[in-house]
Formats: structure tokens, C-alpha cells, sequence
């Protein structure tokens, strides 16, 4: 499967609507799969200066990674092929 970022820009967001919003990513990857369509939260990153977060998924397809965020109801600018470097 391939990893996908998603952008999020999020003015005024607090910190525990941003772990609802990470927990609601989570719960809905994993309806999806239990469902048959396999995809996976990875993590997010929060950039608090300029209130944009990016979240790692993998999935078959970048349709897939937006299916599950707007059935999350989580805001998104885009979703773009990236490479996990994590060693």
C-alpha cells in the first residue's frame, strides 16, 4: 500500500479537538477496514504557529485516504503521495 499526506489547515483548532479529530481518524480507518477497504492512520503532525496539521495514511488510492476523512468530518486541503522516511 502506498502512504498518503493529508494537509490540513485548522485556524483556532485546540488541542483537544485536534485529538478528537486524530482519535475520529482512527476509529474511521478502522471501520473502513473492517469493512474491506483496507486503510491505515499513521500519525499526524501539528504545526501550532501556522495551525496546519499533516497526517500520514496508507491506502490503496488517494480516494480512499478522502473517503475516510470526510466520512471522519475532518477538514482537508489536500491529499498527496508522500514517502514515510522513519528509520
Amino acid at each position: 500500500m502506498t502512504v498518503y499526506m493529508v494537509e490540513r489547515d485548522l485556524p483556532g483548532i485546540t488541542l483537544e479537538q485536534l485529538g478528537g479529530a486524530q482519535k475520529s481518524a482512527i476509529e474511521t480507518s478502522e471501520k473502513f477496514t473492517s469493512q474491506g477497504k483496507q486503510v491505515r492512520y499513521i500519525r499526524s503532525t501539528y504545526i501550532p504557529g501556522e495551525s496546519r496539521v499533516m497526517c500520514l495514511f496508507e491506502a490503496s488510492s488517494p480516494q480512499l485516504v478522502e473517503e475516510v476523512n470526510k466520512a471522519a468530518n475532518i477538514p482537508f486541503t489536500r491529499v498527496v503521495e508522500a514517502m514515510d522516511l522513519t528509520p
